[in-house]
Parts: C-alpha cells; sequence; structure tokens
C-alpha cells in the first residue's frame, strides 16, 4: 500500500512532468469508478500537487482568458493499494485509468491519469485534507512529534506500539513496511505498549551545555523512535522512483527493494496484529502478542516482498476474520474425518462424491432404480 513517501514521491512526479504543460476540456472519469465526478471545464488549466501523509491535493488552476471563468478546483487523493499517477498518450491510455485530465490541442494530446488497478483509491472533489489526520510525518516533524507527546493519554497508545503506528490522527504517513522497519532498527518488539516505549521520550532532553551542531550529530546517531518516524521515509524519498511499488521485478522498485531490513525479509518472524495485518520483526514479538498467535519465519529469497505480503496490506473486516476463522474449523474438522493415509490434495483430485452425485441425478429422472 502506498504510504507516506509514495504520496510525496507522487506529488512530485506530477509538478516535474506537468511543468509547462497546459490542460484543457473536461476531466474524465472511467465507466467503473464509483468515485464522484469531477465539476471541472476550462480551455486551459495548470496542475500543480503537494502531498501531506497519506493523502495527495491535485489542484486545477485557470489561465488568465480561460472559459469559462471559474475558480481553482481542489482534488484530495487517498490511494488506497495500489494508486499512482502516469502521464501517457491520449490515445494509449494505461488499463485501469480511473481519472483523465488531458491537454489542450494543438500539440500531440496526453493524459495525466489517476491509476488504480483495485479501485480502492478514492478522490473528493471538496478539496480538504481529511478531518482527524495528524500533521504530516515527512513534512511536519515538529507539529507531528508535539502531537504525539501531548496525547499520550489517549487510549489508543494502550495499545501494542506496532498498531499505535499506524493510526493516522497521530501518525500519518506511516503504514505497514514503515513501522516494520522503523521498530527493527531501534529492537524494539511490536507487541510492545505504545505508551511504555512514547513515555520515555518526554523525558529525553539534550544537554543545554551541546552546542547546536552537537545536538544535531547526537540526533543523528541515535535517533528515537518519532525521530525514525521522519527520517525513514525521508530515506525511501531519497532513493527516488516510485518507493514502495505493486510490481514485482519493475527496475524502478530495485533500489527500494535493496533499501529493506525487515520488511518481509529472510530470516524476519511475522504475526498478525488484531487488524489482520502482517508486522514483520525479529526477536521477541512483545508482552502484548495475540494469544494463539503463531509466528512464521521466512525462509528463503525465491520470493521478493511482492504479492503474498502485501496483501496483508489491507485491513481486515470483523466479518471477514470470522469468515476465515469459520473456515479454517471446517477444513480441520473435514480433515479429522478423513480415512487414515488419505491427504487433502488425494480427495481433491478424486471426484468420486459428484460422479456418483451425477449418476443420481440420471437415475432419478429416468425412473430407474440403483
Amino acid at each position: 500500500m502506498p504510504e507516506g513517501p509514495e504520496l510525496h514521491l507522487a506529488s512530485c512526479f506530477v509538478n516535474e512532468t506537468c511543468k509547462g504543460l497546459v490542460f484543457g476540456g473536461c476531466v474524465e472519469k472511467s465507466s467503473v469508478s464509483r468515485n464522484p465526478e469531477v465539476p471541472f471545464e476550462s480551455s486551459a488549466y495548470h496542475i500543480s500537487a503537494v502531498a501531506r501523509g497519506k493523502e495527495l491535493r491535485l489542484t486545477l488552476s485557470p489561465l488568465p482568458g480561460a472559459q469559462p471563468p471559474q475558480k481553482p478546483l481542489s482534488l484530495v487523493f487517498r490511494f488506497g493499494m495500489s494508486g499512482s499517477f502516469q502521464l501517457a498518450p491520449a490515445d494509449a491510455l494505461p488499463p485501469h485509468a480511473h481519472l483523465r485530465f488531458y491537454t489542450a490541442p494543438p500539440a500531440p494530446r496526453l493524459a495525466l491519469c489517476f491509476v488504480d488497478i483495485r479501485r480502492f483509491g478514492h478522490w473528493d472533489p471538496e478539496g480538504e485534507w481529511q478531518p482527524g489526520r495528524g500533521p504530516c510525518v515527512l513534512l511536519e516533524y515538529e507539529r507531528f512529534r508535539d502531537n504525539v507527546l501531548r496525547n499520550l493519554s489517549d487510549k489508543a497508545f494502550d495499545r501494542p506500539i506496532c498498531e499505535a503506528l499506524l493510526d493516522q490522527r497521530f501518525f500519518n504517513g506511516i503504514g505497514n513496511y514503515l513501522r516494520a522497519e522503523i521498530l527493527y532498527r531501534l529492537k524494539i518488539p511490536p507487541f510492545e505498549k505504545a505508551r511504555t516505549v512514547l513515555e520515555a521520550l518526554q523525558q529525553s532532553r539534550p544537554s543545554p551545555e551541546l552546542t547546536l551542531s552537537q545536538k544535531i550529530k547526537a540526533k543523528l546517531q541515535n535517533p528515537d523512535l518519532l525521530e525514525l518516524c521522519h527520517l525513514v521515509p525521508k530515506e525511501v524519498v531519497q532513493l527516488g522512483g516510485k518507493g514502495y511499488g505493486p510490481e514485482r521485478g519493475e527496475e524502478d522498485f530495485a533500489a527500494f527493494r535493496a533499501w529493506l531490513q525487515c520488511y518481509g525479509m529472510p530470516g524476519m518472524s511475522s504475526l498478525r496484529d488484531r487488524h489482520g495485518r502482517t508486522i514483520w520483526f525479529q526477536g521477541d514479538p512483545g508482552p502484548l502478542a495475540p494469544k494463539g498467535g503463531r509466528s512464521r519465519k521466512k525462509k528463503s529469497k525465491e520470493t521478493q516482498p511482492g504479492a503474498e505480503v502485501r496483501k496483508e496490506d489491507l485491513p481486515l473486516s470483523s466479518k471477514t476474520i470470522s469468515r476465515t476463522r469459520r473456515d479454517r474449523k471446517h477444513a480441520s474438522k473435514s480433515k479429522a474425518q478423513q480415512s487414515e493415509g488419505t491427504s487433502l490434495q488425494q480427495n481433491q483430485e478424486t471426484p468420486t462424491a459428484l460422479k456418483k452425485g451425477k449418476r443420481r441425478g440420471r437415475l432419478a429422472a429416468t425412473g430407474r432404480p440403483f
């Protein structure tokens, strides 16, 4: 799932590729998208973007003299699991381009496209940041830090630190891969109580005898958890490319995969938190680890951090979790009823019951005895 660095990289991409381009006409939405129509039409306008945490705001600004006269329009995007922006020829749109902004003639027409394979992304024509989201960990560090430390009495910090790090009211921009990398670097058990980890930061103050340069050097050499929530996303941005991406084997993501130390890496253990999302870690999971949860360890490098890991990026609803547990219980019961020495795979390959059922259907239709 795209996280803070990916949204920031997407805003940089839009600003760089759309600089100097003049767009015109209506904004076009795909017929299959359930997102709202964008009520904007202009003979000439520019596009710019800015990111904040896990949101990106696109601004459409009409040029002087453009028709019909109107004010700039802003759209706020949340990328879901697979959202991104691409610039493509108007006659060769990429698949799953659910919102398109076309350049004005006479130059060869291009289209800035919001591409979303899984269609979990969303845009809001009102152009307002989602209420309740905290300051951006990447661009509003001081406000972000203050917001966390002032609100440690919130019940969100009764939970494991790995779950608290996904609360966008306090950690706007942190997602599944970032939380794993941050906790791994500090050797913090993912299921340690969040308040226990963060209260210690309220007491830490640099010595007044240090100069400013010495204080900065000390922070860079021994960053705390909140500082890493800023520095680790910054590292991803500095890698360039697209950061975390949905396509395995694509060269643009090679630098990101080489940068990972924990998330989906061989030798790391994993558990599911109470939302059903996988947290990767090394060593002791911590005192609040889910009871009965079985830690799984990744054994080989054959499978890169890819599809099987990213499936966990979508929080499971309580209904989904209940259904999964029910299916597992049913599977266990069926297995226990099988005759000794007969594997599940063998039963799936032997369509005895299916053939018998078809025969019964034919005999019943003819009225003949078995």
